[in-house]
């Protein structure tokens, strides 16, 4: 048998393949994508689940002329291969190489740039509308899938598309999983669609009856009666069709047959339609259909064993934020766990365990979690939401209005903060101390250790004046003891970790470690920085300030964040506005003015210089600098 992957190097070579041939083609790219997986890590389950789906997509439309907007990107890696970049798809996401979600700059195909959800419905009416305005002819379609449905964002583009009437055609990938598995009431919905016995058999023999029938507007007319008639029957209420879409389905998303027939009847069909398309996430690899969250998104792994898990002897940030909620909510029964359909990834699934009546997964609702999480602060109780610093950006307006402008004790525990390597772009969370310090009352915290992580819970807890927030990064906290119960801290308090003259350095968070490592370099080569854990961006801690502005020449902040608006602005602005023309030069690292592409974390700040080599460099060439003016000065 001969291989067909290598041979296609578009979409236009899936045209003359029988459908033996693209099953045959879908194998392949199983075996493509869980090989180059098991090697770069990577979106492993959604993309398993799509084969024949895209398979489908790209041999009935013709892109890039027709449109496809993906959701949830992830989704995309089949798509990636079929449109030329097979060549490269070893590269993903590595540094220079291929994006893990579909980006505009790297191919014609694809039509937006995704890496959250819920997004598809809205781009995708956008295209239509444009079309319709240049008197164009082209397909677009939507690609919904992974839990996108759970957002609200997908239902004003669906109630949007519905009025528009334009041509446009959503697919809805159910899989019934995001990260996690799917929640609420529109899960629910779709289960009920895709179990019903009696409505799956009589969908089939209606679609037998489409195929029979002879062509003609009443044959069609007749067929489509009977098959609404079969739904009103079976299902309480047509969400879809009421939104003003001709639904299908559902059908099972990985018969070849079944999804090019049915793309190439509804893609002549006017106005909006919706196709409901049933696949399995992790399709075709055995340890990922058995356990679709843990190959959700992976590491390197051997594909013949699967995915071993070893002990690790240092925590996670995100274990040591679970366990430490979980153990003082069995304190305070006023403490409530809040995840946008993200338990696992952000130590609630541990509260989820052991406390599940105050353990709340929304699904893909920012949003929608903030200000639920207002309405449990306003009758007492204590919720804190658990949600990465990238998707928290799209509740700031919950934030500001929901939370802060009624000074609600709510409490943000923000993981992913800072750089996150491989996800690239639109996974960093580099924001977050910029659009949270503008918010007036709300307190920002960033631990240095795990050890201070769990003090900065029990002071959000024990805060009760307005909200607060705490940050923290991907991956393995720092390895040091912690011992005895979590207590709150001073607020607005820091720690000098090292007393030093001329130079200080003021570092927050995840900086504290490299900066430690910088400051034992410099000591060898004879200078004496001094160290300040900062802990807190909001409020500053002034009295350390004032000390630091009196003694020292020159001043290092440093934080994982962009550098606008950031914790380096924050003390930039307490320097001009309490001792202007006064004290120190202030020297300032963090994430420049751009967006950082995708790469290893240490690659990241090494690149943006806040590894120790780039925080010494800033220190060696700023008391130049100095020394240099006064040289300079004495000269004059």
């Amino acid at each position: 048998m001969n291989p067909i992957l290598s041979a296609i190097s578009g979409p236009e070579d899936l045209k003359p393949l029988g459908v033996d041939e693209l099953q045959q083609l879908c194998g392949e790219l199983r075996d493509e994508i869980i090989s180059t997986v098991s090697h770069t890590g990577g979106h492993l389950g959604a993309s398993l689940g799509v084969v024949e789906l895209t398979v489908a997509l790209h041999r009935v439309f013709d892109s890039p002329r027709d449109k496809i907007v993906w959701d949830v990107g992830h989704q995309a890696y089949v798509h990636k291969m079929l449109t030329g970049r097979r060549d490269r798809f070893d590269t993903l996401r590595r540094k220079g190489g291929l994006s893990g979600f579909p980006k505009r700059s790297e191919s014609e195909h694809d039509m937006f740039g995704v890496g959250h959800a819920s997004t598809a419905v809205s781009a995708a009416l956008g295209y239509a509308l444009a079309r319709d305005a240049r008197s164009e002819a082209h397909k677009v379609v939507a690609v919904l899938g992974d839990g996108a449905l759970t957002g609200g964002l997908a239902y004003e583009g669906l109630n949007n598309a519905g009025q528009a009437n334009s041509d446009l055609l959503v697919i809805l990938n159910d899989n019934q999983m995001s990260i996690s598995p799917n929640v609420g009431a529109i899960s629910k919905y779709l289960t009920l669609i895709t179990s019903d016995e009696f409505y799956n058999r009589f969908e089939a023999e209606v679609w037998n009856l489409l195929g029979v029938m002879p062509k003609g507007k009443k044959a069609q007319t007749l067929a489509s009666r009977v098959k609404e008639g079969l739904k009103n029957l079976v299902v309480p209420t047509i969400l879809f069709e009421e939104l003003g879409f001709k639904y299908f389905g559902p059908i099972n998303g990985h018969s070849l047959p079944t999804l090019k027939r049915t793309l190439e009847h509804v893609s002549k069909l006017p106005g909006p339609v919706l196709v409901h398309v049933v696949t399995e996430k992790g399709k075709g690899y055995a340890f990922a259909e058995k356990d679709d969250q843990r190959y959700h998104g992976v590491g390197s792994f051997d594909k013949s064993e699967g995915i071993k898990v070893k002990p690790a002897s240092v925590p996670s940030w995100t274990e040591v934020f679970g366990d430490t909620l979980t153990h003082l909510a069995k304190q305070d029964s006023r403490i409530h766990g809040i995840t946008a359909a993200m338990p696992t990834g952000t130590g609630i699934d541990t509260l989820q365990a052991a406390l599940p009546d105050r353990a709340w997964d929304v699904g893909i609702a920012e949003g929608h979690a903030v200000t639920f999480a207002a309405g449990l602060a306003c009758r007492g109780l204590r919720p804190v939401c658990a949600i990465y610093s990238t998707f928290l950006q799209r509740a700031l307006d919950q934030i500001v209005h929901d939370v802060a402008l009624q000074h609600l004790p709510v409490i943000f525990a923000i993981d992913r903060a800072g750089v996150v390597g491989e996800d690239g772009p639109t996974h960093h969370g580099v924001f977050d101390l910029t659009y949270l310090r503008m918010v007036p009352g709300m307190v920002v915290m960033a631990p240095a250790d795990e050890d201070e992580l769990r003090h900065m819970v029990a002071t959000a807890l024990a805060y009760e004046d307005g909200p607060s927030a705490i940050r923290y990064p991907r991956g393995s906290a720092v390895g040091v003891p912690m011992e005895g119960e979590p207590v709150p801290l001073p607020l607005g308090k820091s720690r000098t970790l090292r007393s030093g003259d001329n130079l200080a350095i003021l570092a927050l968070g995840s900086t504290v470690q490299p900066a430690r490592k910088a400051v034992e370099i410099l000591s060898k080569q004879g200078i004496e920085a001094e160290l300040v854990d900062m802990r807190f961006v909001k409020p500053l801690d002034t009295e350390l300030l004032a000390d630091v502005w009196q003694r020292h020449r020159l001043v290092l902040t440093i934080e994982e964040n962009a550098l606008a608006g950031g914790f380096g602005a924050a003390i930039l602005e307490w320097g001009q506005d309490h001792a202007p023309g006064e004290g120190p030069a202030v020297h300032r690292l963090g994430i420049p003015d751009s967006f950082q592409d995708q790469a290893s974390r240490a690659d990241l700040l090494a690149t943006v210089g806040l590894d120790p080599d780039g925080i010494v460099r800033a220190a060696t060439e700023g008391l130049e600098r100095l020394g240099a003016r006064r040289v300079e000065r004495s000269a004059s």
